[in-house]
């Protein structure tokens, strides 16, 4: 696959001088990390279990300090603009977070009221709620399981259906969280085609993982060891 993401100088997330520990502890898990992702990059995000990867994440896209408390110093910029000064809701409209295990988002009877839900709840006219389910259907290649219930398919189609649901909202930004580590090779290769065309659409994409073999898509690989952020591979042009 073509690396275009370097064509593009547009900064999807900016992050600077970046500290933060939970209140319940002193010792900082992130100590000052710096990094740029560009818009359409994916990256991968990797570290051992406890490194700070998912406290990383929730900075980002605002879960913390606005919903989890802690001590946080630094900068965090969402397409140029502080997140400081954005609401939880706005953040969420810009950036979509997916979980390791999909049953954990998914709730409703079948698919298409799944993705409807949360444009429902901002309001969005039903033609457009129409348009939105169908879009993300098909950019993850699950058009025909629209009327059926998520109950009945597999791990790694239900991820892909957790997937398509936060499409629907229109973010730019995905947040990846291990999302195939419990899903088996056929699931994972669905996923990660899935994954490389929400990229071709224009999107940026953070996935974090555990398993390298998972991060042949990513333009880069960012490690994450005692608080701080290296790059340790860049795709080859």
């Amino acid at each position: 696959m073509a690396n275009n993401y370097r064509g593009s100088e547009m900064k999807a997330v900016e992050v600077e001088n970046l500290f933060f520990n939970y209140l319940d502890k002193k010792e900082k898990i992130l100590d000052g990390i710096n990094v740029t992702i560009r818009k359409g990059e994916i990256i991968g995000l990797v570290g051992l279990s406890g490194s700070g990867k998912s406290t990383f994440c929730h900075c980002i896209c605002g879960i913390i300090p606005k919903i989890y408390e802690g001590n946080l110093q630094g900068t965090i910029k969402i397409f140029g603009i502080d997140i400081e000064n954005m609401k939880i809701a706005e953040i969420a409209s810009k950036i979509g977070v997916i979980f390791q295990n999909p049953d954990t988002q998914l709730f409703s009877p079948n698919v298409e009221d799944e993705l409807a839900f949360g444009p429902e709840n901002l309001c969005i006219e039903r033609d457009e709620i129409g348009h939105r389910i169908k879009k993300a259907l098909e950019l993850v290649g699950m058009e025909k399981y629209r009327y059926h219930n998520p109950n009945e398919l597999s791990g790694g189609q239900k991820q892909l259906i957790a997937i398509a649901s936060v499409l629907t909202m229109q973010p730019q930004i995905l947040i990846c969280d291990e999302i195939m580590s419990q899903i088996d090779q056929k699931g994972v290769e669905l996923i990660k085609k899935a994954l490389i065309e929400i990229k071709n659409q224009g999107k940026t994409i953070i996935m974090v993982e555990h398993n390298n073999s998972n991060l042949n898509i990513a333009d880069r690989v960012l490690l994450l060891k005692d608080g701080k952020i290296e790059e340790i591979k860049t795709r080859n042009e």
